[in-house]
């Protein structure tokens, strides 16, 4: 696939967990093609991130909602579909990373992050995943982390997490590819830097700093059927881009 950027279409993209960093780094990048809903708890972020697609002649819709509240979730559904349209792709995008060894880990932070990163790409897939169904296609992308596959002795909360959504993304694979839904877990090594750069300019991730311009989450955004979903490793041992370490589906 091509590195160039595509032509303004009226579909859809929902990105849910927009702050300063991957989140609002793929909010740009995909507003390069799509009309974009940014989906955050406060809304400082997104509020930021729309005026800049805005100023760069995209069309951006923020939205401020908690993704581990079905109810607040099916509000914001429903505000999106009336203002933009039809979902085409949901990206999940579970920010919250706290860093402990098991003792060092409360009960309570190990529910909220699992509720984050878990719980709500299943509220939120369950939610978009009828009217894809309904017109046979469709695309959900969830971000990961090396501690869903590899993970060290402090990530007593957030890597039992990761390997859930993981699961999650597995499990939706088998069921959804059949019947034209893409799904994809991509692997997301490294840090986002912070930058006010216009959509064509957007921000770098991973260790490499390579953007999402070139990364596997654009180029996998959309997969057609016969082709396997699958899990994309951004990390720093597989840094190619759109490298599959995994593949789920038919």
């Amino acid at each position: 696939m091509s590195n160039s950027t595509p032509e303004k279409s009226a579909k859809v993209c929902v990105v849910v967990g927009v702050g300063e960093g991957l989140g609002m780094a793929l909010a740009l990048r995909f507003a390069a093609g799509y009309k974009v809903a940014l989906i955050a708890r406060s809304p400082e972020v997104i509020g930021k991130t729309s005026g800049e697609i805005k100023s760069a002649g995209g069309v951006a819709l923020p939205v401020q909602s908690d993704a581990t509240i079905e109810s607040e979730i099916a509000a914001a559904h429903e505000r999106i579909h009336r203002e933009l349209g039809p979902i085409e792709i949901l990206i999940y995008n579970g920010g919250r990373r706290p860093m402990g060894r098991l003792m060092d880990t409360t009960p309570q932070v190990f529910e909220e992050t699992w509720r984050l990163h878990t719980f709500g790409a299943f509220l939120w897939a369950r939610q978009v995943v009828p009217e894809m169904l309904s017109r046979g296609g469709g695309a959900i992308l969830i971000t990961g982390a090396t501690a869903g596959i590899r993970p060290w002795p402090t990530s007593a909360g957030f890597a039992p997490a990761k390997f859930a959504v993981r699961g999650l993304a597995e499990v939706m694979s088998r069921d959804l590819h059949p019947q034209g839904i893409h799904v994809a877990y991509v692997n997301v090594d490294g840090r986002c830097s912070g930058s006010s750069a216009p959509i064509q300019r957007t921000k770098t991730c991973s260790s490499r700093r390579r953007s999402p311009t070139r990364s596997g989450t654009w180029h996998i955004r959309i997969g057609a059927r016969g082709v396997t979903s699958s899990t994309s490793d951004r990390s720093r041992k597989n840094s190619k881009p759109g490298v599959a370490s995994q593949s789920y589906g038919a």
